[in-house]
């Protein structure tokens, strides 16, 4: 036979159990109550239940430290709620029905509250429904109301600055990405639990509202049925279906108060680690002067010939003790720290004198990490930084980590973000690894017009240098922006500023950003694609340190390193003749000569390049065969190439061209290495680099002038 396959929320329900049927169920129940004739004694279980919801309802709210502990209360008030007029249904069926024949027609529960509550004296019983009524609806519900929708309103408000100060903790590295997940989803939860107490109120205020019509039909509809229909003279009628509609509606009004005062407790409370009992006793009776003088006054007042003396006599003598004893106790706190303090003292000097105690040993939690990258800004920079007073330099950061990603190939670290007291008030500091690597001022408020060489005439306003590049600037006044961009200058505002120097940081010092960890995790991104290439390269033919060191010279020249497929290939080719990083970063250069070219000479197939002179390209060829790693080249001989070579890229870039340098490839790694700190914006690019679809044309020679 072919089993059969259950359906599946049926799978699912027998899954989670039978807490999942439990609210069905429960619907279903009340909705049958008020079709289906109840019987007495279940009219007294389901009232007794009611009472006992109520309660358990009212301390769970007590307990409650915060209100989204209780998140399913809206819920609940809702359940409660029709749960009450699901009874008032079912006992008026039954005391219309029944009522003729006593008390007891209702069940037990009523006629408890009918004759021992309010003494069987039904206007007694009237006066004190109508007042718990006046308490449940003009009181407790309509304050709550208001401060669930005031408390809705605050919340939904609210709700933009809340999240937008976690994205702040969170670029900021202060919280991981799962406590960022949990922040924002406890902020929906509030603005919505808010939202749900707003309507559940009104909840209340419906029940409390049709006790009362319920009452004033049960006492006429009791009266006509009783005196029509079972023959039963007006006085008897009025006091028999009057006691049964006041001992029903006391039933079901004390519940309903005890829900809103619940309901009240919830929504009016101010969060923090203690809950209510506890706020409570620790706040109203945490000073006994406030105690001293309300029983001095209760006191006074008891020896007022005709007050109850004794009351206050008492009442007053138990304050003024109780404020005695609170005072008492505050006192004794900081001998008992002290003694407790003395007593580890002894115990140190006890086991060697003068070691710290256990509790104050230094533990591997004292020593703080280094942030790979920060930003420390000054007072008056925290507003480009918090996204509550409309600072954008938050998400500038991210789209930098983006774009960096996409551009040169790994994902930089998260950059740490905090404010610097001793920085001056506009200024800031970049650091690496804890080191600084800029720093520079930014006016927030104003806007720095950069002269990028072709800009005419001057502006008012303080003069500067970009922090990123160098150039000629000047801090502005907003109103000066159109008239400065009209005159040939770059305009940017303050957060970019910093955006750019911290960008520029970033790409210069890709290589040192570019560690053990990046390059595992690089390499885990990759095996997602090309899982068979990664094995097979490590760490059976290069090591991870070595393919770190590798890519790191890459980055050292400015080759970014998104294709990691060539990379890899490259020195799966060439590992097997060494396992020098520098002679395979030339090999890889090699195979990645399209890449590079393109990168220097975008759009263009012909090349724009300077060129060593004949015969400095021959003295240096000798210098390598002398020193094997260039260390022959005397340091009048060096000098002269670094001059010359600063003036030849400043004659590239003055005719828009990259500054590039074309030489042999044995030559290529020294002079790079050479050049890099007199001439950094220089590239050193070898023969067997360049693509053969690309042509050459040599603009300018580097030589020694004889």
């Amino acid at each position: 036979m072919n089993s059969m396959k259950l359906p599946a929320w049926m799978s699912g329900l027998g899954a989670r159990g039978a807490s999942a049927l439990a609210a069905p169920i429960f619907i279903v129940v009340l909705l049958a109550m008020m079709i289906l004739p109840l019987p007495a004694f279940v009219l007294d279980v389901f009232f007794s239940f009611n009472i006992a919801l109520s309660v358990i309802v009212l301390l769970t709210a007590l307990y409650t430290v915060k209100p989204l502990d209780f998140m399913a209360f809206p819920a609940i008030l809702l359940i409660s709620t029709m749960l009450r007029l699901a009874l008032n249904v079912a006992s008026t069926r039954i005391v219309l029905t029944e009522g003729h024949t006593g008390g007891a027609a209702a069940g037990k529960v009523v006629e408890a509250f009918g004759h021992f509550l309010i003494g069987g004296n039904y206007t007694v019983g009237i006066v004190v429904f109508v007042i718990l009524t006046i308490i449940n609806f003009s009181v407790v519900t309509k304050g709550a109301g208001r401060i669930a929708e005031v408390g809705a309103r605050f919340a939904l408000d609210a709700m933009p600055g809340k999240q937008m100060a976690i994205d702040a903790d969170l670029n900021a590295g202060l919280i991981g990405e799962a406590d960022a997940r949990k922040r924002r989803n406890e902020v929906a939860q509030e603005a919505e639990f808010y939202g749900a107490m707003d309507g559940a109120s009104k909840y209340v205020k419906g029940d409390a509202v049709a006790g009362i019509m319920i009452t004033l039909i049960n006492v006429i509809g009791g009266l006509i049925v009783g005196v029509v229909q079972h023959d039963l003279a007006f006085g008897q009628a009025a006091e028999t279906y009057t006691l049964l509609a006041i001992g029903d509606g006391l039933v079901a009004q004390i519940p309903s108060l005890i829900i809103s005062i619940a309901a009240g407790m919830v929504v009016s409370r101010v969060a923090n680690e203690d809950d209510i009992s506890s706020q409570v006793t620790n706040q109203l009776f945490a000073r006994p002067e406030a105690l001293y003088i309300t029983g001095g006054i209760i006191f006074a007042l008891g020896l007022i010939p005709g007050m109850p003396n004794l009351v206050f006599l008492l009442l007053g003598s138990a304050l003024c003790g109780g404020g005695w004893m609170i005072a008492k106790r505050k006192k004794e706190a900081p001998a008992k720290e002290a003694a407790a303090a003395a007593e580890a003292a002894a115990a140190t000097a006890a086991t060697g004198g003068g070691a710290p105690a256990e509790s104050e040993e230094a533990t591997w939690q004292d020593v703080m990490a280094v942030d790979t990258l920060g930003l420390e800004v000054g007072y008056r920079l925290i507003p480009l930084v918090d996204k509550t007073q409309g600072g954008e330099l938050l998400k500038r950061i991210k789209g930098i980590r983006k774009k960096f990603a996409q551009e040169v190939g790994f994902l930089a670290p998260p950059v740490h973000i905090r404010d610097n007291l001793e920085l001056k008030p506009s200024a800031y500091r970049i650091t690496l690894k804890g080191v600084e690597v800029g720093t520079g001022e930014a006016m927030n408020g104003q806007f720095l017009a950069i002269n990028p060489g072709m800009a005419s005439g001057t502006l008012p306003g303080l003069v500067t240098t970009d922090p990123a590049f160098g150039l000629p600037a000047t801090w502005i006044d907003a109103s000066l922006r159109d008239e400065a961009q009209s005159l040939g200058y770059t305009v940017v505002d303050a957060g970019t500023v910093v955006a750019t120097h911290l960008n520029h940081l970033i790409t210069t010092h890709a290589s040192e950003l570019l560690g053990r960890m990046e390059v595992q995790a690089l390499l885990d991104h990759l095996q997602k694609e090309t899982p068979k290439l990664v094995e097979d390269l490590v760490p059976k033919v290069v090591s991870l340190s070595t393919l770190q060191k590798v890519l790191q010279n890459l980055l050292q020249e400015g080759v970014h390193i998104r294709d990691m497929r060539t990379i890899i290939e490259s020195l799966s080719e060439n590992a097997a003749l060494t396992q020098d990083p520098s002679e395979l970063t030339a090999m890889v250069r090699v195979a990645l000569g399209r890449a590079i070219v393109q990168q220097l000479f975008p759009g263009t197939n012909e090349l724009s390049v300077m060129t060593l002179d004949n015969r400095l390209e021959r003295l240096l060829m000798q210098a390598m065969g002398a020193g094997g790693d260039g260390t022959g080249i005397e340091p009048g001989l060096a000098d002269t190439i670094a001059q010359q070579a600063a003036n030849a890229a400043a004659q590239q870039e003055q005719m828009g061209l990259s500054p590039v340098l074309l030489v042999p490839a044995p030559l290529r790694v020294l002079l790079s290495r050479f050049l890099r700190r007199a001439v950094p914006q220089l590239k050193v690019l070898s023969h067997n680099e360049i693509p053969e679809s690309k042509t050459i044309r040599v603009t300018s020679l580097v030589g020694v002038p004889m």
